[in-house]
This record gives C-alpha cells, sequence and structure tokens, in this order.
C-alpha cells in the first residue's frame, strides 16, 4: 500500500463524515463538500492503486530477465 491509497482511504472516510454531519445539521454545503471530498479520495486510492500495479509489473520483469 502507497501513500496515495492511504490518502486517499483517508479522504474518503473524511468526506463521508463531512456528508453525515451535513445531513445532520441540514447543510446543503456540508453535504457537497463531503461529496467532493469523497470523490476526490476515491480518485486519489485509483492513483495509487495505478502506481501500485506499474511498480508490482515492473518488479516482476526485473525478476524474470536473467
Amino acid at each position: 500500500m502507497n501513500k496515495d491509497q492511504v490518502k486517499g482511504a483517508v479522504k474518503d472516510v473524511a468526506g463521508k463524515v463531512q456528508e453525515k454531519a451535513g445531513k445532520a445539521t441540514d447543510s446543503t454545503e456540508h453535504r457537497a463538500k463531503g461529496l467532493a471530498k469523497q470523490v476526490e479520495g476515491k480518485a486519489q486510492k485509483k492513483v495509487g492503486d495505478a502506481k501500485e500495479i506499474l511498480e508490482d509489473d515492473a518488479e516482476n520483469k526485473n525478476r524474470s530477465i536473467p
């Protein structure tokens, strides 16, 4: 797991908390900000996932070269 995956997951959770707080206080602004933070977090996690796949692929190619 790399730092983009971790940061993305944290942003996603923080966005969910902010969205729920917005619902509880009937604040559309906080709900929207929470949803936006969730999208940002999910995107960052996907970037981290892609980086990990590329790193794993590069490691596997290096191992197979005699």
